[in-house]
This record gives C-alpha cells, structure tokens and sequence, in this order.
C-alpha cells in the first residue's frame, strides 16, 4: 500500500471564538460626535439632552458602547454621543465617551463598604432636605452629607420642610455657626392640615422663591430621607409631576416615590440652571473619606485642631485633646458638644474601617 501524501489543506484549523478579523490598535477618535448632558438613567438606557439652549435642543436616547460597560454614567455627565442622535422616534443612539467630570458627589451603603457609588457628576449646589418632623429629622445623616458636600468640593444648602409641624429651633441652631444657608419650608396656607399629605409637604412661594435664588445658575442635587417632602420641592421649583408619597406612621418613614435620579431644567431661571431629584437615602456612608477631611468639615471645630498633640486622633479619650477646651470655652456655640459628639461619632465609624481594612490584611 502506497503512502498517503500530506498537504496543508488536511489540516484542520478550527476558528477564532474572538473573530477571524486582525485586531488593530487604531481606535475611532469619534471627533463627530455630539456631546449631550444625561438627565436620567433606566436600564441601561441613557436619556440626554444635545444642543442644550440652542433651538435644535432636543432628547436623544442612547445605549453605552461595550467599552464603557464598567464605567459609572449618573445625570448631568456630559457624554460624546454618535450614530442616530437626531432624537426621533424610534432612534438609538450610542454613548461612546464619558467626559471629565469637574465635581463628583459619592457614597458608600456603609462607613465599612469598599465600593464607591456616584450620586450625581458636575454639581455644584447639594440641597440636604430634612423634615421638622414626620420624619424625625436625624442630625447624623446631616453632618454626613455636609462631609461628602465639603470632600467634593460642592456648596450645601440645608433645607428643613414641614416646619409648620414643629419648630426646628434646635435644628437651625446646631447649623447657625457654620456657613451653610438653611432655607425653612411650611405647608401653605390653604393646606388641609398634616391628614392631607400632598398638601402639608407644599412649599409657601418665599421658601421656593429663596431656594430658586440660591440655585440660579447651578446644577443642584437634592439629597434627603423618603418622606421629607424632596420631590414636591422639585414639582414647586421645576414645573414637573414627580411622584409625591407620605410617612409610614408606624415606621416613620418615608415610602420611595423616586425609584431613579433624574435631572430637570429650574423654571424662571437662566441657562443651564439644573435640579436632579434623588431617590430617598437612608444611609449616606463615607469610607472613602479620610479623618482630616472629616475634621475639616465641621467649621467650627476645625481651627481648634491646630493646638492638638502630633499625631492626635481627636476621638474620644485622645490625650491632650484641644477640641474639648474649645467647645467648652464656647468657641463652637452652645450646640458645641452636640456638634463634637457627631464629629466624634464619624471618626470612631472610620476608625472602624481602617480596622476592618487592617483585619483582612
């Protein structure tokens, strides 16, 4: 029997599960395409306005390309969008590049949690909206938001609702002494009284009048507990019919009626002037900020810091601690010891993570 001759088409070459088709290094610089602000986000869907102010202003929705499918996109990012972004019906465009952000507001679900979550990108003004009462207002998650506003370099504003349920004299006080406006909200006059719900978390016209002033111009995000009254704020300032909802009364807490954040234009106001509402926060953590920009962001305590020992934790028990001579020489106010209890309180939370990182070491 004869030997078989071999040639190269009796191999078998099984095919590319990646593509038959060379990779290259050259990548599209994608220098057509339109940038657009994304005012929400639903499901890996993105929604964001092109030639915002011009009067081709108009939405497009876009989905990610596949090379941005780990990279967080919040309202008011301003992205590089190509393909189909005439915003008709039916049209698709793709969402190619995220640009830089210049302010980033984030949180943790916890003062142990690793992972960062961005609020929102590129604002300016964070509106922390607590009620008077119904819900209790809870100075902690307060301060908190103030230390994330102060970390990403965003101006707060604290707005107290509901105020004609309670006086919140102790509230405005504790927040008298450092510089953060506080804009005081009531039900209106023509209310039926706390048993109707939408009515009692109306804001007066001057409360809605102030807070449009301090926004003029912005890109506001408006952070707050369910229930304290955040998205009526936005219907009053925007002109929108977001969803309102009451407070649990055996809970005392608010029921969600912002599932997602979403970004609106701020009615009677000049360009680019926006307000994202927020769904209800809970738990406003801060791992990912350090104990001295904790310390600096509590005005009124910082300066005394200078005189502490190297090294001084300014916990609890920390030997030679100036801020309790400063507080009790009344340099912080007469809400001085609260104030340092709640500074104190963040820092033994961070404490905890760096311990909590050292364990898994």
């Amino acid at each position: 029997m004869a030997a078989r001759e071999w040639d190269e088409s009796d191999v078998r070459v099984r095919p590319n599960k990646k593509g038959s088709r060379p990779r290259t290094k050259d990548r599209p610089d994608f220098k057509d395409a339109q940038t657009g602000r994304v005012i929400t986000v639903d499901r890996g869907r993105y929604t964001a306005v092109v030639d915002e102010g011009l009067d081709t202003e108009r939405t497009v929705l876009a989905v990610r390309a596949r090379e941005l499918r780990r990279t967080s996109i919040v309202p008011t990012d301003f992205v590089d969008l190509v393909g189909d972004v005439s915003g008709g019906p039916d049209s698709l465009a793709r969402l190619v590049r995220v640009q830089e952000r210049s302010t980033v507001l984030r949180r943790s679900a916890d003062d142990t949690d690793p992972v960062e979550r961005v609020v929102v990108a590129n604002a300016d003004r964070l509106v922390i909206v607590v009620a008077a009462a119904n819900p209790e207002p809870r100075t902690g998650f307060i301060d908190r938001a103030l230390v994330a506003a102060y970390d990403a370099g965003i101006e707060p504003i604290l707005c107290i609702t509901k105020t004609d349920l309670q006086e919140p004299t102790d509230l405005v006080g504790m927040y008298s002494y450092i510089d953060v406006p506080i804009v005081l909200s009531r039900a209106a006059e023509n209310s039926a009284g706390p048993a109707d719900q939408a009515s009692s978390l109306a804001l007066v016209s001057n409360a809605v009048g102030h807070l449009r002033e301090l926004l003029d111009g912005h890109t506001s995000v408006l952070v707050g507990p369910s229930g304290v009254g955040k998205s009526t704020m936005v219907n009053a300032l925007t002109g929108s019919v977001r969803a309102t909802g009451a407070v649990n009364a055996v809970t005392g807490r608010g029921r969600h009626t912002s599932s997602s954040a979403l970004a609106l234009p701020l009615v009677g106001a000049g360009a680019a002037s926006w307000i994202v509402d927020t769904p209800g926060i809970r738990s406003f953590g801060l791992a990912h900020v350090d104990s001295e920009r904790i310390v600096e962001a509590f005005e009124e305590l910082a300066p005394a810091t200078a005189d502490c020992p190297r090294g001084c934790t300014h916990r609890s028990g920390a030997p030679n601690c100036a801020l309790d001579a400063w507080v009790a020489g009344g340099h912080a106010g007469p809400y001085g010891a609260q104030r340092l209890a709640s500074l104190r309180a963040l820092l033994g939370a961070e404490a905890d993570r760096e311990d909590k990182e050292l364990g898994a070491v």
